[in-house]
């Protein structure tokens, strides 16, 4: 019996390193059915090919799931109130405490926000090419901590604090003083940005793609972790601001760098039940290499059989950690990189002049991802009004509710109430319902949850110039169209607006970020993540640079414009119908590139 399980053995390492990259994974699996004189061991094996933290083959029971998931939200819950603790008063703190006037505060504030969505590429390609995204959430959360802890000290500690003003007289900081706070500033960003399409991705990693059971769950899981985010964007919004105003930012920034620490803390505890995804090197130079090499070939006729292009016997794939990709027929111009010239049989070495059909369907797919990824930027344009025009459109409504009055910033936290309260409607109530009708374990695809968001959010800025149109009619009829002044119409009208960017959010952000993930090359989930958090980015410089023409083109000649200082003179509402107009034509040209959208299809082969 011992001697037919050491054959047994001895043919399950051949099968087992035909089939995986990693040797000593191999042996550690036959070691495992030669002590327990079992195969059954072997089916509970994760088959995506994640592994443990030792790098050995991962068992499915007692890790990853919703198990090793709980720890990954509770840590993004931690992590975004650190960050939204010090995003929303850093114009505040940075008009009243470092004497910075409204020009240079909202500047410095843009271009540390736009850093925060642009440093997630640094982070996303780190993690899919050499560190794997376990280790770099472990380094950059450890510098967003430091980052956390300048800020408190220039909050805090005397020497490092700015000067107060005496009177009306304000001093300047010193240069140890800017020093300290901007660094501080930057390392967040750094921080915050490298970790962020790290952790979302890491916590998908958590199911077996080719488990149905668990491939049903991982959709979920990207509802809950938005859900997260806004619960900590919710508590920093409210709890936070109230305690930077009336107990200081000493303690204001201390609570956030607290919660960054617990962050970590959360983290690294289930280190030993999370499952690693193994990097598979640079994405960008085998994309280089595919373009390289059938630039190369450009004369070389490509075979009418593709199955004659060049591919690696077995199931592994060149690429470490990743799973084969089937050939797909567009962009075929790529395929004369895997083409087999007559010196090149039995492969090549150069990856430079022969790649595997893998590698240049990696390359198919972003480019297939490409005109999706654009319709995104427009969808954030349309979210970027919560913080700039919907607010300017709220300063000129009363905001006497009552015997309280509401700041017309605080009503943007209707869009993160809305988000709160409808992920648990849409996974509870609209996914079954929605089941019913498309046959579709998720309810709808990623591509039909996007869809629905980019008309939500359409009608949204619709909404915004209705309320406008009303308001310029209530200014006209109490004669107050040359008086910079709140008109008497409430802003509670507002709200539906602010509450359907939410339900846009709900359908849009978590659609694209599930899509991003399950369409994206097996080694290539981070970076693709980051090129959907970019698009937060571009939407709010798309969002300037559209304010910045239609300032231009519409006070030539004298002319006050569409958004002058007194809005009551104005007609804010044509600004409103001109993103609801560019919304609409990007939602025509995404429902194009939706039908012709073809998925990935990972090999069985």
């Amino acid at each position: 019996m011992d001697t037919q399980q050491g054959h047994l053995g001895q043919h399950l390492l051949l099968i087992l390193r035909t089939v995986m990259l990693d040797t000593s994974s191999a042996q550690h699996i036959v070691k495992l059915v030669e002590v327990d004189h079992s195969w059954q061991d072997l089916a509970e094996y994760t088959g995506d090919g994640s592994v443990d933290f030792r790098g050995y083959p991962i068992l499915k029971r007692n890790t990853g799931n919703w198990r090793a998931c709980s720890l990954i939200l509770g840590t993004e819950v931690c992590e975004r109130l650190a960050y939204y603790g010090i995003s929303k008063s850093l114009v505040t703190y940075l008009s009243t405490r470092m004497h910075e006037g409204n020009v240079s505060a909202a500047r410095n504030f843009t271009t540390w926000q736009g850093t925060c969505y642009l440093t997630p590429l640094i982070g996303a390609t780190l993690a899919d090419s050499y560190w794997g995204k376990y280790r770099t959430i472990a380094v950059f959360s450890t510098i967003y901590f430091l980052g956390m802890a300048a800020l408190t000290l220039s909050a805090s500690v005397p020497s490092f604090m700015p000067p107060q003003c005496v009177g009306s007289i304000c001093p300047q900081p010193t240069l140890p003083q800017y020093l300290v706070y901007f660094v501080g500033l930057y390392m967040i960003a750094l921080g915050a940005g490298g970790i962020k399409p790290c952790v979302s991705s890491f916590g998908a990693d958590q199911f077996d793609d080719t488990d149905p059971v668990e491939k049903r769950k991982k959709g979920a899981f990207f509802n809950w972790f938005y859900f997260c985010i806004n619960i900590g964007s919710l508590i920093s919004g409210t709890v936070l601001i109230w305690v930077q105003e009336n107990c200081g930012y000493g303690i204001g920034f201390g609570i956030p760098t607290f919660f960054i620490a617990l962050a970590i803390g959360s983290f690294f505890i289930g280190s030993e039940i999370y499952r690693f995804q193994i990097p598979g090197g640079s994405p960008l130079t085998r994309a280089c290499q595919v373009i390289v090499a059938a630039t190369r070939k450009r004369k070389a006729d490509s075979p009418v059989d593709s199955s004659l292009l060049y591919e690696l016997d077995g199931k592994s794939s060149a690429i470490e950690g990743s799973r084969k990709l089937e050939h797909s027929s567009e962009f075929s111009f790529l395929d004369k990189a895997a083409v087999i010239l007559w010196n090149e049989h039995g492969g090549s070495n150069d990856p430079w002049r022969l790649c595997t059909v893998t590698q240049i369907e990696e390359l198919k797919i972003l480019l297939r991802m490409f005109p999706i990824w654009a319709t995104g930027i427009v969808f954030f344009t349309v979210c970027a009004q919560n913080s700039s025009m919907f607010i300017e459109q709220g300063m000129a409504l009363n905001n006497q509710i009552g015997s309280f009055k509401i700041p017309p910033a605080t009503l943007s936290s209707l869009d993160v109430i809305s988000v709160v309260v409808w992920v648990p409607i849409y996974e509870r109530l609209v996914v079954p319902i929605a089941r019913r009708f498309t046959g579709k374990e998720r309810g709808f695809s990623e591509l039909q949850r996007m869809g629905i968001g980019l008309f939500v959010s359409t009608i949204a800025v619709a909404v915004a110039a209705l309320v406008e149109i009303k308001r310029l009619q209530v200014a006209r009829a109490e004669d107050l169209v040359h008086q910079k002044v709140p008109i008497p119409m409430s802003i509670l009208w507002q709200a539906p607006q602010y509450l359907l960017v939410g339900v846009g959010e709900v359908f849009t952000s978590i659609g694209q970020a599930e899509f991003f993930y399950n369409q994206s090359p097996d080694a290539m989930r981070s970076l693709c993540s980051a090129f959907a958090l970019v698009t937060v980015s571009l939407g709010s410089y798309l969002s300037s640079f559209i304010l910045t023409l239609v300032s231009y083109f519409t006070t030539r000649n004298g002319k006050l414009g569409w958004i002058p200082d007194n809005l009551n003179e104005g007609h804010l509402d044509r600004f409103f119908w001109l993103i609801t107009g560019l919304s609409s034509l990007n939602l025509l040209v995404f429902l194009y590139y939706a039908q012709q959208y073809k998925c990935k299809r990972a090999s069985v082969a």
